[in-house]
């Protein structure tokens, strides 16, 4: 399990993207590189790091589902995940 701290970091940055989001696409809409820059650095998208939302795991990460490949498989397995079944061939 990842750190309180590390998530709740990654937290912030998320509310910071969103809050900039507007300013940095009219930013970009004028082509102002200048201004851009000077925008805080935890304002930029990329920035931001997908993270498991049941423990904050940071590798392994499944998109579609928002959690780690071990906590994915771990509720698949268990049924706990509407229209996933385990692959038998």
């Amino acid at each position: 399990m990842a750190r309180k701290a590390i998530i709740e970091r990654e937290k912030k940055r998320k509310a910071m993207v969103e809050r900039y989001a507007q300013k940095r696409a009219e930013l970009k809409a004028r082509g102002d590189w200048e201004a851009l820059s000077k925008l805080p650095r935890n304002a930029s998208p990329t920035r931001l790091h997908n993270r498991d939302r049941l423990d904050g795991r940071p590798r392994g990460y499944l998109r579609d589902f928002e959690m780690s490949r071990l906590n994915f498989r771990r509720l698949a397995l268990a049924g706990k995940i509407p229209g996933v079944k385990k692959a038998s061939w």
